[in-house]
C-alpha cells in the first residue's frame, strides 16, 4: 500500500479479478483520456485488443490475471493498474491526481512482469513521454535506459475541410464484412505479411469483433483484384471523449509505394467525423516512410517517447 503525507493509506493494490475489473480499467482510460498527456495512458481500443485477442489463445476473458494488479481507494475508487503489455513489459495506468503511485506501481511491475534476456538477466520494459520529467526522474532512479523510440500522433478533424475520397485504380476500398471468416483471414495474412509476423489468425481477429467499439464499417481494407487484402487500417471512436484512433496500419510488401494506406487513412477520416470524433490519433514508431505518411494525411502535432529498460538482478525488489 502507499502511505500519504498525512498518514493515512491513500491506495491499497490488489489483484486482477475478472470481467468486473475490465470493465473498471476500461472506465478509469476513458475518464482520465482528457486529463493526462496523450500517451500516457493507453486509449480503450488498445485495452479492448488486450482483452479481448488475449482468449483467442485460450484464456478465459473472466478469469482473474497474475499479470494486472489495480489500486483502489479506501472508498473503492479506482485509480492506477498496472498490466503485462506483453514479454518483459508493463504498461502504467494512472489517475492524474495519483501519479505518486508509480513507484509501488513500477515496484511491482519488476517483482511480477519482468522477464529474461538472451543472456538469462532480469529485464523490465516500460513507457515514458519524453517531456513526463515525473515519470523520467523515477526511471532514472532505478536505472532504467532509453531504448527504441515511439510516438503518439494526433491530428484535428474539421467537419468543414474533410479530406476527399481518394480511389486507387485496380483497386477496391472497402469495409469488413460483418461476420465474414474470409475477410478475417485475408486480415490476418496482411498483418503477418506486412508486419513480418506469423502470429495473426482469423481467430485473433474474430474474438476482436466481440468488443465493445468494433464496427465492421470502420475496419478498412483495399481489396486487390484477386480477392485478396493488399492494405488494413483499422479504426474506433470513444464516442465519450469524441476521440478516434487509428490501429493498425498495414500494407502488403507486394502493394507498398501506391497510396492504399493514405487512401484508407482518409477514407477512416471521414466515417469517424461522421460519428463525431474530433481527434484522430495512432501510436508510431521511427520508421521515417511510415511516418511522412501519416504526416501526409495530417498527423501533424507528435508527442514523443522512448520504451525504457531495466536490467534486474535475480531477487524482486
Amino acid at each position: 500500500m502507499t502511505i500519504g503525507a498525512s498518514g493515512t493509506v491513500e491506495a491499497i493494490g490488489r489483484g486482477y479479478r475478472g470481467t468486473e475489473d475490465y470493465w473498471r480499467i476500461r472506465q478509469l482510460l476513458v475518464d482520465t483520456h482528457r486529463s493526462t498527456p496523450a500517451g500516457l495512458n493507453w486509449e480503450i481500443r488498445r485495452w479492448d485488443g488486450w482483452y479481448w485477442t488475449d482468449a483467442e489463445g485460450g484464456r478465459n476473458r473472466g478469469e482473474a490475471r497474475s499479470d494486472v494488479r489495480l489500486w483502489e481507494t479506501a472508498d473503492g475508487r479506482l485509480v492506477g493498474a498496472v498490466c503485462g503489455e506483453s514479454a518483459a513489459a508493463a504498461h502504467l495506468q494512472v489517475h492524474p491526481d495519483f501519479r505518486f503511485l508509480e513507484a509501488e506501481m513500477l515496484s511491482w511491475a519488476e517483482g511480477h512482469l519482468a522477464g529474461r534476456t538472451a543472456e538469462g538477466q532480469r529485464q523490465l520494459h516500460t513507457r515514458a513521454l519524453d517531456g513526463d520529467e515525473p515519470r523520467l526522474r523515477l526511471l532514472r532512479e532505478r536505472d532504467y535506459q532509453p531504448t527504441w523510440g515511439e510516438a503518439c500522433r494526433r491530428m484535428r478533424i474539421d467537419p468543414h475541410r474533410l479530406p476527399e475520397a481518394s480511389p486507387v485504380a485496380g483497386y477496391r476500398l472497402r469495409g469488413l464484412r460483418p461476420r465474414d471468416v474470409r475477410d478475417y483471414r485475408r486480415i490476418a495474412d496482411v498483418l503477418n505479411a506486412g508486419f513480418g509476423r506469423t502470429c495473426h489468425t482469423a481467430g485473433e481477429f474474430a474474438a476482436l469483433t466481440g468488443s465493445p467499439l468494433f464496427r465492421a464499417d470502420l475496419h478498412l481494407m483495399a481489396e486487390a483484384a484477386d480477392g485478396s487484402c493488399a492494405a488494413f487500417v483499422g479504426l474506433a471512436v470513444d464516442e465519450a471523449n469524441r476521440f478516434g484512433i487509428v490501429e493498425p496500419v498495414c500494407t502488403h510488401p507486394g502493394h507498398r509505394r501506391r497510396g492504399l494506406a493514405a487512401a484508407l487513412i482518409r477514407e477512416g477520416i471521414r466515417r469517424i467525423a461522421a460519428l463525431g470524433a474530433t481527434v484522430l490519433t495512432l501510436d508510431t514508431g521511427d520508421d521515417p516512410a511510415a511516418n511522412a505518411l501519416y504526416e501526409a494525411v495530417g498527423f501533424t502535432e507528435v508527442h514523443h517517447g522512448h520504451v525504457h529498460r531495466r536490467l534486474l538482478g535475480d531477487r524482486p525488489r
